[in-house]
Parts: structure tokens; sequence; C-alpha cells
């Protein structure tokens, strides 16, 4: 199999994408991804192949958590403009769920986003609270962009939200932590010892 990234979907206006959305890159990094999910695709008559498509991973030592501490979090506004998200425990479990299952020759996409596409702020926010402290002031987006990096442009230039009902189901599974919510206060858990 192949870990992707739902940047393949392209910008859907703030739309829902799932597993049977035909992908529609819009940024080169989309179109590079797709290429690479093609190759592998290549491969589908003689073996089965699954292409995981990843929102925006998190976890232990890469989350929003380490931003505050480090003082490089930012509370970004764009109202409606949601990311999806998925903890590196699920991308490990659904990843290894997926290669132990006796599948026939073919392709398939699976989805890696949680149940809660949400605005960076509020991310934000909820860290901030978990952690204790006071969130960072608000900055609107647009005042922002002028002193972002070509890479955080680039997410911000994309607005989708990520279904993956089919791909839990296809799993068996449901994910360990839903939304960003359960998967911060595992982290602060995971810290704690």
């Amino acid at each position: 199999g192949y870990l992707s990234s739902t940047v393949v979907y392209g910008n859907r206006d703030g739309g829902w994408v799932d597993e049977e959305t035909p992908p529609a890159p819009t940024q080169d990094r989309g179109h590079r991804r797709l290429a690479a999910e093609n190759a592998w695709r290549a491969m589908a008559g003689h073996a089965a192949v699954d292409i995981l498509r990843l929102a925006g991973i998190y976890g232990p030592g890469r989350s929003m958590l380490d931003d505050l501490r480090a003082g490089r979090a930012r509370r970004m506004v764009k109202p409606g403009h949601q990311f999806g998200r998925i903890h590196r425990d699920d991308i490990a479990r659904a990843t290894l769920t997926a290669m132990r299952q006796d599948r026939p020759p073919g392709a398939r996409v699976l989805n890696l986003a949680d149940d809660a596409p949400a605005e960076s702020a509020a991310v934000v926010q909820e860290a901030a609270a978990l952690l204790g402290v006071a969130p960072p002031p608000e900055i609107a987006f647009d005042a922002a962009l002028p002193s972002m990096s070509p890479m955080a442009r680039s997410f911000w230039a994309e607005n989708r939200k990520v279904a993956c009902a089919a791909t839990k189901a296809a799993l068996g599974l449901e994910w360990l932590y839903p939304t960003y919510r359960e998967g911060l206060r595992a982290i602060l858990a995971e810290e704690s010892g």
C-alpha cells in the first residue's frame, strides 16, 4: 500500500469528499501524490493495493500542544475553513489492519481522517485550555497571509472535509481518537506517563 494524502482531492470550497470522490488536485504536491497513487494502481491487476489518503498528521511530539509550548502556535481565523486531522496511532492501526486483510487483486482507497474537521483556531483554543494557558491572540487570515511560508499557504489554499465511513467499515474499526479533542487529551496523558 501507499500512504498518500488528501491533497489529491484538491479544493472543494468546504464540501465533503469521500473514498469515491474523484481526485482533482490543484497543487503540484497533489499532482505528484496522484502520480504516485497511479503507479501503485498499476500493480492492482495482480496484487491487492491500498491507497491510504491521510489528513493532517498529529501525535506526541507533533501537535498543537508542542506548538503552544514552543511559542509558535498561531490562532488563525478564517471562518468556515476546516481541516481534517488523524492521530498517528490511528494511522498505524488502520495500516496494520489493512495489511492483515486477505483481499483479491485490485485497488481501494482508504481515507484516514478523524470524524470532526475543525477550524484551526478551535484546535489552538482546545490545546491552550488543556495546558491551562491563554491562547495566542486571534489573527485574521488575510493579515497573516504575507508572512506565511509557501507550505503553509498551500495548506490554507484548499478547503475540504474528508469523510471516512467507508474506510472504517472496510477495516471494521472505529478511530481511537475520533476528534482532535480525544487525541490531544491522549497526548497529554501519554506525556504524563
